[in-house]
């Protein structure tokens, strides 16, 4: 019996110790023309934002925002796998966008695409990195 206790305990420590490797996948994008109606709408664009996080497999543990008097908004999202944040500039229609994940669970693509179909941008300029001991561009995942 204690054996078989021991057996497990290493495979769940071994499997828990892939999972967190030194590396994350860091995706950050501009995205200008937006739709000036879905910016400025904050309510269904903190439930966008929301939804594409969820989208992208990530576990959301806490969320702050602000609001500032421009109808501008900040979002930080707090992940089991690191963090998410927008900032949006209505007066220019853009709003710039950032995801770091650990591990290999999680879409930045399916991310970026809940955003872009709710948001409608017109531009979009967008880099994938794999950040580990080095920092490299890679293709979306």
């Amino acid at each position: 019996m204690n054996n078989i206790f021991f057996v497990m305990l290493g495979l769940i420590w071994a499997c828990h110790a892939e999972e967190y490797l030194f590396a994350g996948k860091h995706f950050f994008s501009s995205y200008m023309g937006c739709d000036e109606t879905a910016i400025n709408n904050v309510d269904e664009l903190v439930k966008a934002v929301d939804e594409a996080v969820k989208s992208s497999g990530a576990t959301i543990l806490d969320k702050s925002q602000f609001v500032f008097s421009s109808n501008g908004i900040t979002i930080a999202y707090l992940l089991s796998e690191s963090h998410a944040s927008i900032h949006t500039y209505p007066e220019h229609n853009a709003i710039f966008v950032d995801l770091f994940t650990c591990g290999d669970h999680c879409s930045a693509k399916r991310f970026d695409e809940a955003l872009r179909a709710y948001l409608k941008p017109q531009k979009v300029n967008t880099k994938y990195f794999l950040r580990s001991e080095t920092v490299e561009e890679i293709a979306p995942n």
